[in-house]
């Protein structure tokens, strides 16, 4: 009954731990995806720019450290990309007698930590009239991202060392139980290791089955609620499978970390129960 109270608690800790490593690795891959798509600048050019003056500003740009491309989006090709964005109301663009959108120069950056530099650069030129860049917001969803990130550290930290101590509570027990047994083995010539090994045993197994459940229950219940949410918000998850993490992408992974884990917290509770008792 320890041992399956044991296993079951184990298994509880484990499958908290697994889906805040989801948590963690799926914000971690938002602030990642989202880092790549806002790696453009859009600089927006004066009406009064001539058509030699714009050639020299795309070489001027491409030029600049911490640029890897240049594209130019003349006002026209803007004007067509707004009206299909606007769908069916596009129609209330035809109104209009003079096209009001600039001329740009969407700018690729090389590493989003040297934009501001690049934008400095860019807006030294002539004929520069703004700068479009989303900043604020790539850096507020990448401070979001590493706050998340030392958090969860911290709790599968916490949650590492409650297995460690369950485990080791319940050996600590079953130690407990045979301690005359123990205690007359060593009398008799029985090494530390002799002794060790069983125990040492069913801490692994312990760790091991609690393992092994933790991954099927993480896995079923992962799926399960991807499938859930792929059901009930079709468009909105169509619009985000870029930003998470499929099942398949993380079961190798997950596998081999709980195993892990569950195999060294049982040894380690196994020692840390046995060190009083072996030391007779």
């Amino acid at each position: 009954m320890m041992g399956l109270a044991s296993i079951g608690s184990v298994t509880a800790v484990l499958i908290i731990l697994g889906f805040v490593l989801i948590i963690v690795l799926n914000v971690n891959n938002v602030a990642l995806v989202t880092k790549e798509t806002f790696d453009e600048v859009a600089v927006y050019l004066k009406d009064d720019v001539e058509e030699s003056q714009i050639n020299e500003l795309g070489k001027a740009f491409k030029g600049i450290d911490g640029v890897m491309g240049v594209a130019f989006q003349t006002k026209d090709y803007a004007l067509e990309q707004l009206k299909e964005d606007w769908g069916e109301n596009a129609f209330l663009l035809e109104g209009l007698r003079n096209n009001p959108l600039p001329n740009t120069y969407i700018v690729q950056l090389e590493d989003v930590s040297k934009s501001e530099e690049v934008i400095k650069h860019i807006q030294g030129y002539e004929g520069v009239e703004s700068v479009q860049y989303y900043k604020d917001a790539v850096n507020s969803l990448i401070r979001i991202a590493d706050f998340i990130k030392q958090a969860g550290a911290g709790m599968i930290i916490i949650l590492l060392l409650i297995s460690v101590f369950i485990i080791s509570n319940t050996i600590k027990i079953t130690v407990l139980n045979r301690y005359k047994e123990i205690e007359l083995m060593q009398y008799i010539g029985a090494t530390n290791g002799y002794v060790r090994g069983p125990f040492m045993i069913e801490g692994v197994m312990l760790g091991l089955i609690g393992s092994i459940v933790s991954i099927l229950l993480i896995t079923l219940g992962y799926n399960y609620i991807i499938n859930y949410l792929a059901g009930r918000y079709v468009a909105l998850l169509s619009g985000m499978s870029g930003y998470m993490i499929g099942v398949e992408m993380i079961i190798n992974d997950l596998i081999i970390i709980f195993l892990t884990i569950g195999i060294g917290i049982g040894i380690l509770g196994s020692l840390i129960s046995l060190k009083k008792f072996l030391s007779v």
